[in-house]
């Protein structure tokens, strides 16, 4: 524990908040710690996690991506015209699909951002609203119910009855997620892409200097983040069982406080996998809680604008005091945060 708090400061902290808020609503209310009700968190938060993952490497290389569900409503949309144009499918080509027509708008970002040398944050508002205006142009607002079998049918990898009859189930999303999880930490601790981000997200003209790719490195994270929201994408389909092209906006707030909360930092350069699922797992216990003890939704809309606000705050004044000199060359030696 001491490594941890050591070594992971921001993530400790919240791993102890996390654990007081447990005690806390298992004290106070009946049906938190039910087996029920913490399935129904995996399975309502794992395209949450999906899209944290995504956002988790645009972060850590310096950017930031807030169109990305805007994004995964696009993929839906148009992946929902492939499949019933094709008369089918099944869950490899849907994956395929998904993931290219995400890294393909994920790649757009990058390009813009690359090619106009504008920060991410403006451009991304700009995609946001362009690909949002175009979704809803082009299919009016209107859902899409009839679709292929295999992408609605309901898949569960854990079922249990209790004796009052009650079901309790994780669905396939939740296995997705973890597959999520793996890649994305595989990708940033285990291979010299993963430090080359690092390092170009603690200091990019060091690791310019040092050799680092500034378009490859745009093209992996905000392609990575497009991947991960075609396929959160895909599984938001399984679970609601249709395509709606407004359901997920508004959305990408809550999963960027929840990255930010887990220690990534909005400067770059900092930023772990399991930071992020702490986070994730904060904002997703916090809202339950809420709801649980019957407090108005509007509260938790006030807890995400707070976390947004101290996280800017926090990362205004770790890069006013200066970042370390020559951590890009470090890191690209074979060091990682």
């Amino acid at each position: 524990m001491r490594d941890l708090f050591h070594n992971y400061p921001v993530e400790a902290r919240i791993f102890v908040v996390l654990l007081l808020m447990i005690i806390g609503l298992s004290l106070v209310t009946d049906s938190f710690m039910t087996l029920g009700n913490i399935t129904s968190l995996f399975n309502s938060n794992a395209v949450n996690l999906i899209w944290a993952m995504g956002l988790l490497v645009v972060l850590i290389a310096g950017g930031i991506d807030i169109s990305f569900a805007v994004a995964a409503s696009v993929v839906q949309y148009v992946a929902a015209q492939i499949f019933i144009g094709m008369g089918g499918g099944n869950w490899a080509i849907g994956f395929i699909v998904a993931g290219t027509l995400g890294i393909g708008l994920g790649l757009i970002n990058a390009a813009l951002i690359h090619g106009f040398r504008v920060i991410s944050i403006v451009i991304t508002i700009a995609t946001f609203n362009a690909f949002f205006g175009l979704l809803m142009f082009f299919t009016k607002g209107r859902n899409i119910y009839n679709l292929p079998d295999w992408w609605t049918e309901r898949i569960y990898i854990f079922e249990h009855q209790a004796a009052n009859d009650t079901w309790s189930e994780l669905n396939l999303a939740v296995a997705v997620m973890l597959g999520c999880v793996l890649a994305t930490w595989v990708l940033i601790r285990l291979t010299t892409l993963g430090r080359q981000l690092y390092a170009f997200g603690d200091n990019p003209e060091g690791a310019r200097r040092a050799g680092v790719n500034i378009w490859q490195m745009q093209m992996v994270a905000f392609g990575w983040c497009g991947m991960m929201a075609g396929i959160g994408g895909l599984m938001q389909v399984n679970i609601a069982q249709e395509v709606v092209p407004n359901a997920l906006y508004g959305r990408e707030l809550e999963v960027l406080a929840a990255v930010v909360l887990g220690g990534a930092r909005l400067g770059g350069g900092r930023g772990t996998v399991i930071g992020c699922i702490l986070g994730v797992m904060f904002v997703a216990i916090t809202q339950n809680g809420l709801n649980l003890m019957g407090v108005s939704p509007f509260a938790f809309q006030m807890i995400i604008g707070a976390t947004i606000l101290i996280a800017i705050s926090s990362s205004n004044l770790n890069l006013g005091l200066g970042r370390r000199k020559g951590d890009a060359e470090a890191r690209l030696k074979g060091g990682t945060a």
